[in-house]
């Protein structure tokens, strides 16, 4: 017996299968479980590149001090004045596409930022993952889920690795 169990009606990302779309960009207001907050010297070519290299679009925003950029349902960035990093920058978030999108991301971002990406790659636990570091260093994976064969490698790699796969 398990606590866990599928729960996708409380997510936007959709259920992995072979032509899923992906949910519409979401505008409406909630109060938000989670954000990210991301230092950049450049407000405009920080979400210039959020925006047309990630697919994210501006929510809200106050001239020089906060744009609050946005994707689907949950996947909020608030983008703030800050001086240059001048190391690496350790930050790395994850946001979910669908497999679709994968590569007009990295099309996108390479447009805009040459050697912006790495990738995509195909990942033991099922999703294909696509590097992004941004113009202000922030490292973002866009991770897309593949459909679950119970009879792959990845799965029997889940079952291995934790003990568990959606078929129990």
């Amino acid at each position: 017996m398990t606590d866990t169990f599928p729960a996708f009606s409380v997510s936007p990302v959709p259920q992995p299968f072979p032509g899923v779309q992906a949910p519409e960009l979401f505008r409406g207001i909630y109060g938000m479980p989670m954000f990210v907050t991301v230092p950049t010297d450049d407000l405009d070519a920080t979400t210039e590149f959020w925006v047309r290299g990630l697919g994210f679009f501006e929510l809200f925003s106050a001239p020089g001090t906060l744009v609050h950029l946005r994707r689907w349902a949950f996947q909020d960035v608030l983008l703030v004045p800050a001086p240059p990093a001048t190391g690496p920058v350790p930050l790395s978030v994850s946001f979910s596409c669908v497999l679709d999108q994968v590569d007009e991301i990295a099309v996108a971002c390479e447009e805009l930022v040459p050697g912006s990406t790495t990738g995509p790659d195909l990942q033991p636990w099922g999703t294909v993952d696509l590097v992004v570091v941004t113009p202000e260093r922030t490292r973002v994976v866009m991770t897309a889920a593949r459909p679950w064969d119970a009879s792959s490698a990845e799965a029997q790699h889940v079952r291995d690795e934790l003990g568990f796969g959606p078929e129990g």
